[in-house]
């Protein structure tokens, strides 16, 4: 079986901050975008992207207090079967014109490709009360409360 991806655009970085660049084609998608505070990005980790990180299943533990050895399904590594990401971002402003989304962060590397957006509602992407392993439940608890957070001492990497 085969699939084929199209990306739809890409993120860029530069001096002014974070923000997604479609292609000129799905710039109408953005229609009626406005008033959602959040998006879900899902994104191509193109950097990872080869056979070795492709076949990689299991890693070494890649957070301080977690299991010794833990499945990719298990972590939010860039090296697995299908190198897909998965960003909420927070919207700070659209160029309908020049098919632009400004956000305050997006973990992905300039020119990364970007698979879909879609809206953020609470209703099918909030949990309220979601459960975590022992070993990460100090983590923050929210996207805005990790840009503050020492993540550094998280990984071991």
């Amino acid at each position: 079986m085969s699939y084929q991806l199209k990306a739809i655009g890409k993120v860029k970085n530069d001096e002014t901050g974070a923000f997604i660049q479609l292609e000129p084609e799905y710039i109408p998608g953005l229609q009626a975008l406005e008033g959602f505070s959040h998006i879900n990005v899902v994104w191509w980790f193109s950097d990872c992207d080869n056979e070795k990180d492709r076949n990689e299943l299991q890693t070494e533990q890649p957070y301080k207090g977690a299991p010794e050895i833990m499945g990719v399904f298990a972590t939010r590594s860039p090296a697995r079967p299908n190198p897909i990401a998965l960003t909420a971002a927070e919207v700070i402003g659209i160029d309908y014109d020049n098919g632009i989304i400004r956000v305050t962060f997006i973990d992905a590397n300039n020119d990364t490709p970007v698979l879909d957006i879609k809206p953020y509602t609470p209703s099918f992407d909030r949990v309220e009360i979601p459960g975590v392993p022992a070993w990460c439940s100090e983590w923050p608890k929210s996207t805005e409360a990790s840009g503050y957070f020492a993540w550094g001492q998280i990984f071991n990497f």
